[in-house]
């Protein structure tokens, strides 16, 4: 009974159609799509069909439904504002016209799905300087007033004759076809994935005496070592540069066979941060050194190209003349520096120790100089001091020094140790005096009691 009611429903609103609207809809398979129709229609019987079968419909109680046919079982829903939602969309579908009528309604809407296909027409993944070829299809029914335009990762808009170039890392990512026609904007979107190193520090790496030095390398996480070596890689090495036109200096190289094994030859106490089969390249050590300023340079090299990554490394160091361990009253000297001029953006800051005769507010407001000066230091500016590199509100590294600072001899001081002094000398030479005389006087005696060869002993003796 029920469902003679709403066929005859369905028939007299099929009669009272005076008209249908036709809107178009564009969509790849797999992805969903929702029909949504024009306005809004409360407390009122709305179906939608396909091909003349039910499809999904509400009542004015608010109850919905939606085929369970094994074609369309758990992939429809009907939302409350009468929108129909098709999840995973079949190749068949794109054959289909839907159909959305409002019982007493003046007209009907009718719902076209047409085919969008996207795809890349190279070899995944790419290398910087491969060929990139994208195309965007969509199937066209009538006049064809469609346009249609790529937007790049960046989300900048392509011509279409710029999708056949050469690939380079800003080309990785997720490309996007727009698909506009008079009444909607369909996007289809494919992956590009372009093997490169993870972008290098846009800024120097800084480190000290103080603080650990960890040089950035890797290789983004949706990349494999697999893929790489499919993609004929041939090297992979770590170099250093001490200073602009000097000799690089090969610290690792990366054996390729399997397993995957770092060979270290000038290594200068660095380390890698992890295994090779992981993607992070990385360089560390434990405390940094004044000889780890310079250029290190990771690259992978294939048959036609050389993927590199360059860190530039920095290290502040604080030096003290005359030294690190004074006498009070010394005048004291300390520089705090990156072995040149710092750049605008950067600036110090001196941290004392507590007691010192110099205090961080002493310093002004204006920015801690480089070098400071004490003209007398006294033992409160014995301990660590520490020097900090900031830009803007950001801390980049540390450096500390510790200086000894031994109290001044007085003048009462200088005469009691001059007093023992000369006392010790005058003991030595009386006890050398001595030893002497009775070195002599030993000798005196030997030859009193030694003055003929064979004397007689004592006794009476016959004449």
């Amino acid at each position: 009974m029920k469902n003679l009611i709403q066929s005859v429903l369905l028939l007299a609103m099929l009669m009272s159609t005076t008209g249908a609207e036709e809107f178009i809809y564009y969509a790849q398979v797999g992805e969903k799509v929702t029909l949504k129709p024009p306005g809004v229609h409360p407390q009122k019987y709305v179906y939608w069909y396909f091909n003349g079968r039910d499809l999904a419909w509400r009542n004015t109680m608010g109850k919905t439904w939606t085929s369970q046919e094994p074609r369309w079982k758990d992939r429809l829903s009907l939302l409350s504002d009468d929108s129909l939602i098709i999840n995973n969309l079949e190749q068949e579908d794109f054959t289909t016209i839907f159909k959305f009528e409002v019982y007493g309604g003046p007209s009907e809407y009718t719902y076209k799905l047409l085919k969008l296909t996207v795809s890349m027409n190279s070899p995944s993944p790419l290398l910087p300087g491969d060929s990139l070829s994208l195309s965007c299809n969509a199937v066209t029914q009538g006049p064809n007033n469609l346009k249609i335009h790529w937007l790049n990762p960046q989300g900048v808009k392509m011509r279409p004759e710029q999708l056949h170039a050469r690939a380079t890392s800003q080309d990785n990512g997720q490309w996007t076809c727009v698909v506009t026609n008079a009444r909607q904007t369909h996007v289809a979107n494919v992956f590009v994935t372009v093997i490169d190193l993870s972008p290098a520090p846009l800024s120097p790496q800084y480190t000290s005496k103080s603080r650990p030095l960890t040089v950035p390398c890797s290789l983004p996480p949706y990349i494999s070592w697999d893929q790489i070596k499919a993609k004929g890689m041939q090297e992979v090495h770590w170099q250093f540069i001490p200073e602009p036109g000097s000799s690089p200096q090969r610290l690792f190289s990366l054996s390729l066979e399997d397993p995957l094994t770092w060979k270290p030859e000038l290594t200068r106490g660095l380390r890698l941060v992890q295994d090779p089969t992981k993607i992070n390249l990385s360089l560390t050590r434990d405390q940094g050194s004044e000889e780890d300023r310079g250029d290190y340079v990771c690259t992978l090299e294939f048959k036609n190209v050389a993927l590199t990554r360059t860190v530039h490394v920095k290290v502040l160091q604080i030096t003290s003349s005359p030294g690190t361990e004074l006498i009070s009253g010394q005048q004291l000297n300390l520089t705090c520096s990156l072995g040149h001029p710092l750049p605008s953006d950067l600036r110090l800051k001196w941290f004392p120790p507590k007691k010192s005769s110099l205090s961080s507010s002493s310093l002004g407001s204006g920015g801690h100089p480089t070098h400071l000066t004490i003209p007398e230091v006294g033992r409160g500016d014995g301990g660590k001091w520490r020097c900090e590199l900031w830009q803007n509100d950001t801390r980049l590294t540390s450096a500390e020094i510790t200086l000894k600072i031994e109290p001044k001899l007085s003048v009462w001081m200088l005469v009691v140790i001059c007093s023992v002094t000369v006392i010790v000398i005058l003991i030595l030479i009386l006890v050398f005096i001595l030893y002497q005389h009775r070195q002599r006087k030993m000798r005196h005696l030997g030859r009193r009691l030694c003055q003929c060869k064979t004397p007689k002993p004592k006794g009476f003796y016959r004449t």
